[in-house]
């Protein structure tokens, strides 16, 4: 990819570009709690987007996307987004850097990627997180933190994009180091590395390659049953600003003065960061035993309790209990996408092959397969 970018780039501007690259994500555990103020468990992945950028000196940004075939130029400042869906990406960290106070000028750019399209690892975090970093080690000698950096891409998502998304994308993507997942307070902006080296397991994603049309209005109404569940707790402890901040026995204090639906939300939350506690712990110990049962217990929550799984999902989560997998469940906002499974290397193949076969034979369709390596984040090559 590095050499099919830079002799791109030397074919449209006549020399060589300086390259960087950042990261899909995957996330172990930690479901819909972001938006709840509470613990979500990313890693960078071996998949990304690459770019090769350089200054031209103008007051011109131009960007050619080597995968789509497709090319854009635009002026730095004004408020108009060019046209094509990807560049409103580049656009957009452009703008919320300037509105930062942060130096955009005209550069020229080739980019590409290899994270799979609808596979829920965030390639257009990874897309946001390549020009960030990059504008800020170009124009601002790196002085603005890799934390408001995520802000820009997430910044971008809501107001160039129409996608009002959590921070955690962003992060991974920005932060993510090779051999370590990081644990993300999503209510004080705390996170902590915790060493991922799964010897003897392997992290593989099945996507189903479906997504249903509901997602998007089902999201939305889980948000709000979440807001309601927290709102009756805080009736009766003032400092449950986030259904996070809430103890299970405090909600079932309340459990008579909102509906079951609200409760059974609230309840797999509740839990949910609990989760992603015990499998911090449970990598401290190489523990890989429980983080999996961890895995099952979340699936089992996301299809039971916040019901946002789908008949494709389900079923390649039994297939995997039935095949021995040590922990599986669905990754991402629901209704389709792909599940993670952490699976003994020595029954991989096995597991890949009859998850292959059986998903065909009953849907119709072959599932695809990704394994996930957990690597770096944004960085210069």
């Amino acid at each position: 990819m590095k050499a099919k970018i830079q002799e791109k780039f030397e074919n449209l501007f006549g020399e060589e570009g300086i390259l960087y690259a950042s990261a899909g994500r995957i996330n172990l555990i930690g479901e819909h709690t972001d938006y709840n103020g509470g613990y979500v468990f990313p890693g960078a992945i071996n998949f990304g987007i690459m770019a090769a950028i350089k200054p031209n000196g103008t007051n011109t940004v131009k960007v050619f996307a080597l995968d789509m075939d497709e090319y854009v130029e635009f002026e730095i400042g004004p408020e108009t987004a060019p046209d094509k869906h990807w560049s409103k990406y580049v656009f957009g960290v452009c703008q919320e850097i300037l509105k930062r106070g942060g130096k955009v000028e005209g550069f020229n750019a080739v980019f590409a990627g290899d994270v799979p399209n609808g596979a829920g690892l965030s390639s257009s975090a990874a897309l946001e997180s390549t020009f960030a970093f990059a504008l800020n080690d170009l124009f601002n000698e790196g002085r603005i933190d890799k934390f408001e950096l995520a802000k820009i891409g997430q910044s971008t998502e809501h107001n160039y994009c129409g996608v009002k998304c959590g921070i955690m994308d962003q992060f991974a993507s920005l932060f993510g180091k090779e051999g370590s997942l990081i644990r993300l307070n999503c209510k004080t902006g705390e996170y902590k590395y915790f060493p991922f080296h799964p010897k003897g397991y392997k992290l593989v994603l099945i996507d189903t390659c479906v997504k249903h049309l509901l997602a998007d209005s089902a999201y939305n109404k889980r948000r709000e049953s979440c807001e309601r569940a927290a709102a009756a707790i805080r009736k009766n402890h003032a400092d449950v600003e986030f259904l996070s901040d809430a103890k299970r026995l405090w909600l079932d204090e309340v459990r008579g003065e909102i509906t079951e639906e609200d409760f059974l939300r609230a309840e797999y939350v509740i839990g949910e960061v609990q989760r992603v506690l015990d499998v911090c712990d449970a990598l401290e110990r190489d523990d890989y035993e429980t983080v999996g049962e961890m895995m099952y217990q979340t699936h089992f929550g996301l299809s039971h309790l916040y019901e946002v799984s789908c008949e494709e999902l389900d079923f390649l989560n039994k297939l995997a209990r039935k095949c021995e997998v040590t922990g599986s469940r669905v990754m991402g906002g629901g209704f389709g996408g792909c599940t993670i499974n952490l699976v003994k290397d020595e029954l991989y193949d096995r597991f890949i092959d009859t998850a292959v076969e059986k998903f065909t034979e009953k849907f119709g369709h072959a599932p695809k397969v990704y394994d996930v390596v957990i690597s770096d984040g944004a960085r210069k090559l």
